[in-house]
């Protein structure tokens, strides 16, 4: 209050006005108010050695996203909060699963989605990045091949071994190892796996030597482990020794305007690889891109804008320029965005009524009035379009 009088004061003094004085006046509460919950805050952690206000706001959140969970979710608002919501929370994953670069992470998630490109995040954001970061997909090596490709192999160790070969194993000490499609390894050299990450120690094939490795395992697998395990294909204490930090990535389809920004990024970088002008995609086209679905993910996106890239010469890619399988998408989201509104407002028989009208005016307009024209166009008896129409009010004549 003392520092209100003299502000007061001095405004009398130099003559300011009444609402300079309002707002700097406002503004001083505010301060005073912030003093004075900062100090409530002091109190609270001298006197308790923790912070009861930190945990009594956080106990508030847990309330308020407990809420949120319960209420359904109906908006478009709605939704595309959710979205955004899994994006910050991906983000944040990631940024805090690579402090710890030690541990293994497993990336889930549909075909495409960018699993690989989460684990070179995981690797790029943390202590190992200036390590070397190696990768093998397990499912396209067969069995015999990936086991000498991991652990490497010494002199004579079988036919072909003319001399020693170090595996990715111990290429990427001190880095990361990135198995893709962890789902299609056998379970023969899921047993070997094993070892490595509970000993970090292996041999080579043919060697008599452990072999000690400091490395992060980072996989990655677009098949359901545990029904894997039910049916015998994956070993569950593999599955728990890699399933120590989990990230799921998420469809495209559930990613919102991301489909848009990935798509400006690939339509940006085949532009100059081809060396074209293309800039943007039109509004009508982002609205098709929005609309698919998306089943193969951002590799399916990538593919489509690059044979966008390569078909078309101008600036702008219209709706009309894209592929044939997003035809469709935008008018199929659009119909069941009319029945949603529709349920719950007006009966079936209302509904059916009001599209069986558009369709006899559109085929009256084909006809041009004609009834005998509209009834072969519709495929009914002319008979039975007239009592429709007499149902309808129409007052045209016999043409």
């Amino acid at each position: 209050s003392c520092r209100l009088k003299d502000i007061t004061s001095l405004f009398l003094d130099t003559g300011i006005g009444a609402d300079s004085y309002a707002i700097i006046a406002l503004n001083m509460v505010e301060d005073l108010l912030s003093d004075r919950e900062q100090a409530r805050r002091r109190m609270f952690e001298q006197a308790a050695g923790v912070s009861k206000y930190k945990a009594r706001k956080h106990e508030t959140k847990l309330k308020l996203r407990s809420k949120m969970i319960d209420k359904p979710i109906t908006t478009t608002k709605q939704r595309r909060q959710v979205r955004n919501g899994n994006r910050r929370r991906l983000s944040i994953r990631i940024a805090e699963y690579a402090k710890y670069d030690s541990q293994t992470v497993l990336v889930t998630g549909e075909s495409g989605t960018g699993k690989e490109l989460i684990a070179r995040a995981l690797h790029n954001l943390g202590s190992r990045q200036n390590q070397m970061f190696v990768e093998i997909n397990c499912a396209s090596i067969p069995e015999n091949l990936l086991e000498s490709e991991l652990f490497g192999y010494e002199k004579g160790a079988f036919t072909d071994a003319q001399s020693t070969k170090k595996g990715l194993l111990e290429k990427a000490h001190k880095g990361t190892l990135f198995l893709d499609e962890i789902g299609e390894m056998s379970p023969a050299l899921q047993a070997k796996l094993l070892r490595v990450l509970e000993h970090k120690t292996f041999r080579r094939l043919g060697g008599t030597r452990d072999i000690t490795v400091d490395l992060r395992i980072i996989a990655a697998t677009n098949k359901d482990l545990k029904l894997a395990i039910q049916e015998k294909q994956f070993r569950e204490d593999l599955y728990y020794r890699l399933n120590v930090l989990r990230i799921e990535a998420p469809p495209l389809r559930e990613r919102g305007k991301d489909t848009l920004i990935l798509a400006h990024y690939f339509l940006s970088v085949f532009s100059k690889s081809f060396n074209k002008k293309l800039k943007h995609f039109s509004p009508a086209a982002c609205q098709e891109l929005l609309a698919y679905p998306w089943p193969g993910n951002i590799r399916e996106l990538k593919n489509i804008v690059e044979r966008i890239c390569i078909l078309h010469h101008q600036e702008i890619i219209d709706a009309p320029n894209l592929p044939g399988e997003l035809k469709g998408a935008v008018v199929s989201a659009e119909n069941s965005s009319a029945r949603n509104r529709l349920l719950g407002q007006i009966s079936l028989d209302e509904i059916l009524f009001q599209q069986e009208a558009e369709l006899i005016k559109e085929a009256l307009r084909q006809a041009e009035n004609n009834i005998s024209q509209a009834a072969r166009i519709l495929k009914i008896p002319r008979e039975t379009l007239r009592y429709k129409l007499t149902k309808l009010g129409w007052q045209g004549g016999e043409n």
